[in-house]
């Protein structure tokens, strides 16, 4: 590891949220007015991941009064206090920009399903047996 690369390891966090494109995030941000610290949260969809450790951004885009509004974060700011996944949506893109030209219903993303991968059909959980019905069933 070069000098460059330790020193951009150094300003990554410790703890970076982990989300994927296409979840539905409420990202806290900390906004300084004057003298005054607030938190303020910007809640909408991840369309867009780019860069590599302490540089990289996500884009977060919402529609607030029928406008569509978009803001990039830097997942490694002291500025960005918390990052919550609200849903996780289902996408087969790395960027989802076409959501721009979309308008209402169409521009929401499906939700992603978890499916546990055990033996079985798939989204039906197997049948877990008691210790009693196991020592009580026939021999073969």
């Amino acid at each position: 590891m070069n000098r460059l690369e330790r020193i951009q390891q150094s300003f990554t966090k410790p703890a970076a949220p982990t989300f994927e494109i296409g979840d539905t995030v409420r990202v806290h941000v900390k906004v300084v007015e004057g003298e005054k610290e607030r938190i303020q949260v910007f809640e909408g969809a991840v369309i867009a991941r780019k860069g590599l450790l302490n540089t990289e951004t996500f884009t977060v885009r919402k529609v607030s009064y029928g406008v569509g509004v978009e803001r990039i974060f830097p997942i490694h700011s002291p500025i960005v206090t918390r990052v919550e996944v609200m849903r996780q949506g289902k996408v087969r893109r790395a960027k989802l920009y076409y959501l721009r030209g979309k308008k209402g219903k169409f521009a929401k993303v499906e939700d992603r399903e978890f499916v546990a991968s055990q033996k079985g059909k798939a989204g039906v959980a197997p049948k877990v047996e008691s210790p009693a019905e196991v020592a009580a069933a026939p021999k073969a």
